[in-house]
Protein backbone atom coordinates (compact mmCIF):
# COMPACT_ATOMS: atom_id res chain seq x y z
CA UNK A 1 0.00 0.00 0.00
CA UNK A 2 2.82 2.37 0.86
CA UNK A 3 4.49 1.91 -3.21
CA UNK A 4 0.74 2.77 -4.05
CA UNK A 5 0.78 6.08 -2.10
CA UNK A 6 4.08 6.83 -2.96
CA UNK A 7 3.21 6.04 -7.09
CA UNK A 8 0.50 7.90 -6.53
CA UNK A 9 2.93 11.44 -5.30
CA UNK A 10 5.48 10.90 -7.48
CA UNK A 11 2.87 10.56 -10.40
CA UNK A 12 0.89 14.53 -9.21
CA UNK A 13 3.96 15.97 -7.31
CA UNK A 14 6.72 14.95 -9.28
CA UNK A 15 9.09 17.73 -10.43
CA UNK A 16 8.90 18.39 -14.17
CA UNK A 17 11.74 17.32 -16.58
CA UNK A 18 14.09 20.45 -17.37
CA UNK A 19 12.56 22.07 -20.53
CA UNK A 20 16.16 22.82 -21.88
CA UNK A 21 18.70 20.27 -22.65
CA UNK A 22 21.57 20.13 -19.60
CA UNK A 23 24.80 22.31 -21.06
CA UNK A 24 27.53 20.48 -22.35
CA UNK A 25 31.02 21.02 -23.06
CA UNK A 26 31.25 18.42 -25.65
CA UNK A 27 27.68 17.30 -27.21
CA UNK A 28 28.53 17.50 -30.94
CA UNK A 29 27.86 19.77 -33.30
CA UNK A 30 25.07 17.79 -35.58
CA UNK A 31 25.15 18.51 -39.65
CA UNK A 32 21.56 19.25 -40.46
CA UNK A 33 20.20 17.67 -43.89
CA UNK A 34 17.14 19.09 -45.14
CA UNK A 35 15.01 17.79 -48.24
CA UNK A 36 13.33 20.56 -50.14
CA UNK A 37 10.69 20.84 -52.49
CA UNK A 38 11.48 23.40 -55.27
CA UNK A 39 8.42 25.01 -56.93
CA UNK A 40 9.18 27.07 -59.89
CA UNK A 41 6.52 29.32 -61.32
CA UNK A 42 7.87 30.22 -65.24
CA UNK A 43 4.89 30.56 -67.32
CA UNK A 44 5.08 30.11 -70.72
CA UNK A 45 4.47 33.90 -72.63
CA UNK A 46 5.09 33.41 -76.23
CA UNK A 47 2.66 29.96 -77.24
CA UNK A 48 4.69 30.00 -80.37
CA UNK A 49 8.05 29.72 -79.23
CA UNK A 50 7.27 28.27 -76.27
CA UNK A 51 9.36 30.92 -74.21
CA UNK A 52 9.07 31.12 -70.47
CA UNK A 53 9.33 34.33 -68.27
CA UNK A 54 12.67 33.76 -67.60
CA UNK A 55 13.85 33.20 -70.87
CA UNK A 56 11.56 36.35 -72.23
CA UNK A 57 12.94 38.12 -69.74
CA UNK A 58 16.53 37.15 -69.94
CA UNK A 59 16.41 36.91 -66.51
CA UNK A 60 18.56 34.04 -64.48
CA UNK A 61 17.90 30.37 -64.94
CA UNK A 62 16.26 29.21 -61.49
CA UNK A 63 18.69 25.38 -61.60
CA UNK A 64 21.83 27.68 -62.20
CA UNK A 65 20.52 30.15 -59.00
CA UNK A 66 19.58 27.22 -56.85
CA UNK A 67 23.01 25.10 -58.04
CA UNK A 68 24.99 28.69 -56.40
CA UNK A 69 22.81 29.53 -53.78
CA UNK A 70 23.50 25.75 -52.17
CA UNK A 71 27.22 26.11 -52.68
CA UNK A 72 27.35 28.49 -51.04
CA UNK A 73 25.59 28.18 -47.72
CA UNK A 74 26.97 24.76 -47.73
CA UNK A 75 30.73 26.25 -47.96
CA UNK A 76 29.31 28.99 -45.11
CA UNK A 77 28.89 26.24 -42.92
CA UNK A 78 31.09 24.31 -43.01
CA UNK A 79 29.43 21.53 -43.90
CA UNK A 80 26.91 21.74 -41.44
CA UNK A 81 23.97 22.94 -43.76
CA UNK A 82 22.97 20.10 -46.31
CA UNK A 83 20.18 20.77 -48.65
CA UNK A 84 18.59 18.28 -51.45
CA UNK A 85 16.24 19.44 -54.26
CA UNK A 86 14.27 16.30 -54.11
CA UNK A 87 11.72 17.29 -56.31
CA UNK A 88 11.68 20.23 -58.96
CA UNK A 89 8.57 21.27 -60.15
CA UNK A 90 8.28 23.54 -62.79
CA UNK A 91 4.80 25.59 -63.08
CA UNK A 92 3.86 26.75 -66.60
CA UNK A 93 1.08 29.39 -64.55
CA UNK A 94 0.95 32.38 -62.37
CA UNK A 95 0.38 31.56 -58.78
CA UNK A 96 -3.20 32.72 -57.61
CA UNK A 97 -3.82 35.59 -55.76
CA UNK A 98 -5.24 35.37 -52.13
CA UNK A 99 -8.73 36.41 -53.58
CA UNK A 100 -7.85 34.15 -56.86
CA UNK A 101 -6.40 36.47 -59.53
CA UNK A 102 -4.05 35.30 -61.73
CA UNK A 103 -2.35 37.63 -64.15
CA UNK A 104 -1.99 36.53 -67.81
CA UNK A 105 1.19 36.90 -69.60
CA UNK A 106 -0.59 39.81 -71.21
CA UNK A 107 -1.48 41.69 -68.08
CA UNK A 108 1.77 40.59 -66.12
CA UNK A 109 3.90 42.27 -69.14
CA UNK A 110 1.84 45.68 -69.13
CA UNK A 111 2.45 45.63 -65.25
CA UNK A 112 6.19 45.17 -66.18
CA UNK A 113 6.41 47.88 -68.34
CA UNK A 114 4.32 50.44 -66.02
CA UNK A 115 1.58 50.40 -68.03
CA UNK A 116 -0.88 48.88 -65.24
CA UNK A 117 -0.37 48.74 -61.64
CA UNK A 118 0.58 45.95 -60.00
CA UNK A 119 -2.26 44.03 -58.63
CA UNK A 120 -3.65 44.45 -54.97
CA UNK A 121 -3.90 42.45 -52.91
CA UNK A 122 -0.19 41.13 -53.40
CA UNK A 123 0.09 38.20 -51.49
CA UNK A 124 0.30 34.57 -53.02
CA UNK A 125 -2.27 32.22 -52.07
CA UNK A 126 -0.05 30.12 -50.15
CA UNK A 127 -2.77 27.46 -48.95
CA UNK A 128 -3.65 26.90 -52.35
CA UNK A 129 -0.11 25.91 -52.87
CA UNK A 130 -0.49 23.92 -50.12
CA UNK A 131 -3.18 21.96 -51.06
CA UNK A 132 -1.87 21.80 -55.16
CA UNK A 133 1.34 19.55 -53.89
CA UNK A 134 0.09 18.19 -50.92
CA UNK A 135 2.62 20.08 -48.74
CA UNK A 136 1.42 19.42 -45.15
CA UNK A 137 0.96 15.98 -45.66
CA UNK A 138 4.66 14.98 -47.53
CA UNK A 139 6.51 17.55 -44.50
CA UNK A 140 4.16 14.96 -41.52
CA UNK A 141 5.71 12.31 -43.97
CA UNK A 142 9.25 13.25 -43.70
CA UNK A 143 9.14 13.34 -47.29
CA UNK A 144 10.36 17.18 -47.36
CA UNK A 145 11.25 19.13 -45.06
CA UNK A 146 11.17 22.71 -46.62
CA UNK A 147 9.80 24.48 -49.88
CA UNK A 148 11.46 26.95 -51.96
CA UNK A 149 8.92 28.30 -54.35
CA UNK A 150 10.70 31.01 -57.57
CA UNK A 151 8.77 33.67 -58.38
CA UNK A 152 9.19 37.13 -60.03
CA UNK A 153 8.33 40.53 -59.31
CA UNK A 154 4.89 40.99 -58.01
CA UNK A 155 4.34 37.14 -57.79
CA UNK A 156 3.09 37.73 -54.40
CA UNK A 157 5.96 35.46 -52.10
CA UNK A 158 7.09 36.48 -48.62
CA UNK A 159 11.40 35.66 -48.73
CA UNK A 160 10.33 33.12 -45.67
CA UNK A 161 7.30 32.08 -44.04
CA UNK A 162 7.17 29.42 -41.00
CA UNK A 163 4.06 27.09 -40.97
CA UNK A 164 3.13 23.86 -39.03
CA UNK A 165 2.47 23.49 -35.04
CA UNK A 166 4.29 26.18 -33.32
CA UNK A 167 5.08 28.70 -36.18
CA UNK A 168 6.40 31.86 -35.52
CA UNK A 169 7.61 34.63 -36.88
CA UNK A 170 10.40 34.62 -39.87
CA UNK A 171 10.19 37.82 -41.54
CA UNK A 172 6.48 37.15 -42.14
CA UNK A 173 3.74 36.49 -40.00
CA UNK A 174 3.51 32.27 -39.13
CA UNK A 175 0.68 30.74 -41.79
CA UNK A 176 -2.37 29.49 -40.14
CA UNK A 177 -4.15 26.50 -40.16
CA UNK A 178 -0.99 24.37 -41.31
CA UNK A 179 -0.64 22.34 -38.38
CA UNK A 180 -1.29 18.43 -40.33
CA UNK A 181 1.99 19.23 -40.97
CA UNK A 182 2.95 17.97 -37.28
CA UNK A 183 6.51 20.11 -37.45
CA UNK A 184 7.12 23.30 -38.17
CA UNK A 185 8.77 24.07 -41.71
CA UNK A 186 10.29 27.29 -44.02
CA UNK A 187 8.40 28.15 -47.19
CA UNK A 188 11.49 30.50 -49.11
CA UNK A 189 10.54 32.73 -51.29
CA UNK A 190 13.01 33.66 -54.30
CA UNK A 191 13.09 35.48 -57.65
CA UNK A 192 15.11 34.24 -60.80
CA UNK A 193 15.26 38.20 -61.84
CA UNK A 194 17.91 38.29 -58.97
CA UNK A 195 20.71 36.77 -57.89
CA UNK A 196 21.77 34.71 -55.21
CA UNK A 197 22.93 37.15 -52.70
CA UNK A 198 19.59 38.57 -52.88
CA UNK A 199 18.64 34.25 -51.94
CA UNK A 200 21.35 34.60 -49.10
CA UNK A 201 19.38 37.83 -47.98
CA UNK A 202 16.44 36.02 -48.03
CA UNK A 203 17.93 33.10 -46.18
CA UNK A 204 20.18 35.72 -44.11
CA UNK A 205 16.42 37.24 -42.37
CA UNK A 206 15.61 33.74 -42.34
CA UNK A 207 18.37 33.00 -40.08
CA UNK A 208 17.36 36.21 -38.01
CA UNK A 209 14.13 35.22 -37.06
CA UNK A 210 15.26 31.54 -36.21
CA UNK A 211 18.03 32.52 -33.69
CA UNK A 212 15.89 36.22 -32.30
CA UNK A 213 13.84 32.92 -31.10
CA UNK A 214 16.02 30.69 -30.18
CA UNK A 215 17.71 33.24 -27.75
CA UNK A 216 13.91 34.73 -26.65
CA UNK A 217 14.03 33.16 -23.07
CA UNK A 218 17.58 34.39 -22.39
CA UNK A 219 19.05 37.76 -21.07
CA UNK A 220 21.82 39.50 -20.41
CA UNK A 221 25.44 38.14 -21.70
CA UNK A 222 23.71 34.97 -21.78
CA UNK A 223 21.97 36.47 -24.95
CA UNK A 224 24.27 35.45 -27.38
CA UNK A 225 22.28 36.53 -30.81
CA UNK A 226 21.98 40.35 -29.08
CA UNK A 227 25.88 40.25 -29.24
CA UNK A 228 26.53 38.13 -32.21
CA UNK A 229 24.13 41.61 -34.12
CA UNK A 230 25.92 44.29 -32.24
CA UNK A 231 27.32 47.14 -34.97
CA UNK A 232 29.42 50.22 -34.58
CA UNK A 233 26.15 52.73 -35.06
CA UNK A 234 24.30 50.90 -32.28
CA UNK A 235 27.07 49.63 -29.98
CA UNK A 236 30.13 52.38 -30.49
CA UNK A 237 33.19 50.08 -29.62
CA UNK A 238 31.48 46.70 -29.65
CA UNK A 239 30.56 45.69 -32.80
CA UNK A 240 30.63 42.46 -33.33
CA UNK A 241 29.35 40.70 -36.89
CA UNK A 242 26.17 43.02 -37.16
CA UNK A 243 23.02 41.53 -38.74
CA UNK A 244 22.04 41.18 -42.50
CA UNK A 245 21.67 44.63 -43.44
CA UNK A 246 24.53 46.27 -41.23
CA UNK A 247 27.50 45.32 -41.49
CA UNK A 248 30.10 45.73 -38.63
CA UNK A 249 30.80 49.47 -40.24
CA UNK A 250 27.85 50.55 -41.99
CA UNK A 251 25.52 53.68 -41.29
CA UNK A 252 22.73 52.99 -42.86
CA UNK A 253 21.13 49.50 -44.46
CA UNK A 254 22.88 48.22 -47.05
CA UNK A 255 26.19 50.07 -46.46
CA UNK A 256 27.84 47.03 -47.28
CA UNK A 257 30.84 49.17 -49.21
CA UNK A 258 31.63 51.13 -46.29
CA UNK A 259 35.49 52.00 -46.17
CA UNK A 260 35.44 52.98 -42.60
CA UNK A 261 37.56 51.24 -40.54
CA UNK A 262 36.16 50.20 -36.84
CA UNK A 263 36.53 47.66 -33.47
CA UNK A 264 35.36 44.50 -33.87
CA UNK A 265 35.32 41.49 -32.49
CA UNK A 266 33.91 39.90 -35.29
CA UNK A 267 37.68 37.81 -35.34
CA UNK A 268 36.89 36.55 -31.70
CA UNK A 269 33.57 35.15 -32.83
CA UNK A 270 34.75 33.10 -35.97
CA UNK A 271 38.56 31.87 -33.95
CA UNK A 272 37.66 30.96 -30.69
CA UNK A 273 33.85 31.07 -29.68
CA UNK A 274 32.18 29.78 -26.92
CA UNK A 275 35.78 30.92 -25.34
CA UNK A 276 36.36 34.75 -26.16
CA UNK A 277 39.91 35.74 -26.06
CA UNK A 278 39.19 39.37 -26.54
CA UNK A 279 40.36 39.41 -30.04
CA UNK A 280 39.01 43.08 -31.44
CA UNK A 281 40.38 43.88 -34.88
CA UNK A 282 39.94 47.09 -36.62
CA UNK A 283 38.09 46.16 -40.15
CA UNK A 284 36.28 47.54 -42.80
CA UNK A 285 34.75 46.44 -46.00
CA UNK A 286 37.79 44.91 -47.64
CA UNK A 287 37.06 42.56 -44.88
CA UNK A 288 33.47 41.33 -46.69
CA UNK A 289 34.38 41.91 -50.03
CA UNK A 290 31.65 45.36 -50.59
CA UNK A 291 28.76 43.75 -52.43
CA UNK A 292 25.72 41.78 -51.38
CA UNK A 293 26.72 37.89 -51.71
CA UNK A 294 30.20 38.52 -50.56
CA UNK A 295 29.04 39.80 -47.32
CA UNK A 296 26.13 37.75 -47.15
CA UNK A 297 28.52 34.71 -47.02
CA UNK A 298 30.37 36.79 -44.90
CA UNK A 299 28.39 37.20 -41.72
CA UNK A 300 26.54 33.78 -42.09
CA UNK A 301 30.19 32.14 -41.96
CA UNK A 302 30.62 33.71 -38.70
CA UNK A 303 27.60 31.57 -37.41
CA UNK A 304 29.11 29.07 -34.39
CA UNK A 305 29.22 25.55 -35.34
CA UNK A 306 31.19 23.79 -32.82
CA UNK A 307 30.52 21.29 -30.06
CA UNK A 308 28.63 22.06 -27.16
CA UNK A 309 25.55 23.54 -25.18
CA UNK A 310 25.09 26.95 -23.32
CA UNK A 311 21.74 28.01 -21.43
CA UNK A 312 20.62 25.06 -23.19
CA UNK A 313 20.84 26.82 -26.47
CA UNK A 314 23.33 24.51 -29.07
CA UNK A 315 27.08 26.03 -29.93
CA UNK A 316 25.44 24.81 -33.29
CA UNK A 317 23.33 27.39 -34.84
CA UNK A 318 22.76 25.47 -37.62
CA UNK A 319 20.96 23.06 -35.91
CA UNK A 320 18.40 25.56 -35.61
CA UNK A 321 18.36 27.64 -39.00
CA UNK A 322 18.10 24.63 -40.92
CA UNK A 323 15.75 22.83 -38.96
CA UNK A 324 13.66 25.50 -36.79
CA UNK A 325 11.53 22.61 -34.86
CA UNK A 326 15.05 22.25 -32.69
CA UNK A 327 13.84 25.64 -31.45
CA UNK A 328 12.57 25.63 -27.96
CA UNK A 329 9.41 27.92 -27.30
Amino acid sequence: MANFFEALFNFFFKPAPPKYPADSASEPAQITQSKVLALIYDPIMDASTGATLSQHQHWYRPIDLLTGFMSDLLQVSGGMARYQIIERVNINEFPAKIDGFRYTPEMYTSTLRGMAAPYMPQEANYHAILNQFNILQRVARNEIDEVWIFGFPHAGFYESIMAGPGAFWCNAPPLTNTSASQRRFVIMGFSYERYIGEMLEAYGHRAESIMEKTFAKTSGDANLWNRFTRYEKIAAGKAACGNIHFAPNSRQDYDWNNPASVQSECYDWQLNFPNFEGDTRMVNASEWGGEIREHHKWWLNHFPRVAGRRNGIHNNWWQYVVNPQRVII
